[in-house]
């Protein structure tokens, strides 16, 4: 905390060095050392600082900067009996540590009858939608139909409820580096307002989930996960944030940066008025429908101002929002609206009215997974994690995974990971329309009967052929290359062909046209 010292050890250029760290303000420290040791400490520091040399064997880390390192005056009392915090899960000259380790994290779902339903349950049924289970919720599946919706998005824009989706919010002075620990992508680099797409992994780089993250204030960051996921989420965050699970082979009793943080759960009743569900507005005519519910003129100036993955806050049509130009639809104009629960039903009914002589259109489940898919952009449990545990490298996202930072959950992992990888996501598409539809796990083979991977999702898309991602061998995944995908062969009686009599039917492979791996 501000004015706070503490005794501490650290390393320069191999030498061991005693200090006194007291923190100043916000973003100043005091660092005290013996003057024998002071020309080292400034020069090691600064070089550090700019990047110039060498602090570990791995040479990807690097550390956050640049930092400003000046001389002070007032130096405070150097305590020799400094001791090392063997517990810190990286620090330069950190070697494996054999403390006591910490017990594996383990979830299982719970079996539950229950049924849960956004506010908006009642509206979608209203609204003549056809309803379904997913992910323990009870959701629209689709209005009119998926090729309607589908294009609707792409034409216009729609109007999806994601307010299933688990929120949570990370503040205090330690939630960047809390999130950094454990998040693969870089937190630190996100400024007031702006936003990222990043994972969890587990201390053997196995995805725990996918979410994003938005910069909501200088302290303050929300953090939006998979609804399939919110439970087991929560629980891992908790888990580590007090240092009960394991995060580090090579540091067993290793805990975390930043068990100070608060963790709160805006969609739980305790967040009060700070309570935040998501509404998706996508589409190439969704900043049109949302200004049109009304704002002043510099409200109206920000929101027309947002590039892609920033956010603001903002009042429009008279409701209380967090306005985001993001989405998972592939859309260039979409915004994520964050709302009180309670003005849920409100905001959606006035987007729908006002959207109306724009095109807009109440979306499902269904074409938003076509959308999706159609992008190119991976689901959990399909595209990564499920049952074949698919790291994120395999969905072509390994650039949203920074290790140049110096220590995150599942680095190392991560690492050796992607040295083994010897598959990679493709799009593809049927040529003729008609075809059967392809689903998660079919087999994939080449032009010589080869299997080379399998099927993760398949759609139709905005011109009514099926496109689909799949999971194949490097050497095999070339654009406008031939694949054959047995659809459905799970569900489809094996016959060896020795066996074949007159009369019998046996299902053949259909070809497919691999894409680039976005449109």
């Amino acid at each position: 905390k501000v004015e706070d010292s503490q005794p501490t050890p650290f390393v320069a250029s191999g030498k061991e060095i005693k200090a006194t760290l007291t923190k100043t303000s916000a973003k100043k420290y005091k660092l005290s050392v013996a003057s024998e040791n002071a020309g080292l400490t400034a020069a090691w520091l600064r070089d550090l600082s700019d990047g110039f040399i060498k602090f570990d064997e791995d040479l990807l880390r690097k550390l956050p900067g640049p930092i400003a390192v000046e001389p002070c005056s007032e130096p405070d009392a150097i305590n020799s009996n400094a001791a090392i915090k063997i517990t810190k899960p990286y620090f330069i000259g950190c070697s494996d540590s054999e403390g006591k380790p910490l017990p594996e994290f383990k979830w299982e779902e719970k079996e539950s009858d229950e049924v849960l339903q956004t506010p908006l349950n009642q509206t979608h049924r209203d609204l003549g939608a056809k309803m379904g289970p997913f992910a323990g919720w009870d959701m629209p599946v689709w209005y009119t139909s998926v090729v309607e919706e589908h294009l609707a998005v792409r034409q216009s824009a729609g109007l999806f409820d994601v307010s299933h989706m688990g929120v949570y919010q990370a503040e205090g002075p330690q939630a960047s580096q809390f999130l950094d620990s454990v998040c693969g992508n870089d937190i630190s680099a996100l400024d007031v307002g702006e936003s990222l797409y990043t994972h969890f992994l587990d201390p053997d780089a196995n995805v725990i989930d996918d979410l994003l993250v938005y910069r909501r204030a200088e302290e303050k960051y929300l953090v939006v996960v998979n609804a399939s996921n919110d439970d087991k989420d929560w629980a891992w965050l908790n888990a580590v944030k007090d240092g009960n699970v394991l995060i580090d082979r090579k540091q067993p009793s290793a805990k975390t940066f930043g068990k100070d943080v608060i963790l709160r759960n805006l969609r739980h009743k305790s967040a009060g008025d700070d309570m935040r569900v998501d509404l998706a507005l996508q589409g190439p005519r969704s900043r049109d429908i949302l200004l049109a519910l009304g704002c002043d003129t510099e409200t109206k100036e920000r929101i027309k101002k947002l590039k892609r993955t920033r956010l603001c806050d903002a009042v429009v049509g008279g409701i209380d929002l967090v306005v985001s130009r993001t989405g998972y639809t592939g859309e260039k104009m979409a915004f994520e609206l964050f709302v009180h629960p309670d003005k849920l039903v409100e905001l959606w009914n006035a987007l729908l009215k006002v959207g109306e002589a724009h095109g807009l259109k109440p979306i499902g489940l269904a074409a938003r997974d076509s959308l999706r898919t159609e992008a190119g952009l991976p689901l959990y449990g399909h595209e990564m994690g499920g049952d074949q545990n698919y790291g994120v490298g395999f969905a072509g996202f390994r650039k949203y995974v920074k290790t140049y930072k110096p220590w995150f959950i599942g680095r190392d992992a991560f690492l050796v990971q992607e040295a083994n990888r010897k598959q990679k996501l493709v799009r593809f598409r049927f040529p003729e329309k008609g075809t059967r539809m392809a689903h998660n796990g079919d087999p994939v083979v080449d032009k010589r009967g080869k299997v080379i991977g399998s099927v993760t999702s398949c759609a139709v898309d905005a011109d009514g052929l099926l496109t689909g991602q799949a999971i194949i061998n490097i050497k095999d995944a070339k654009k406008g290359s031939s694949i054959f995908i047995f659809q459905s062969a799970s569900e489809k009686p094996a016959i060896a062909p020795a066996l074949l009599e007159h009369g019998d039917k046996i299902y053949i492979p259909t070809m497919a046209i691999i894409l680039s791996r976005f449109p």
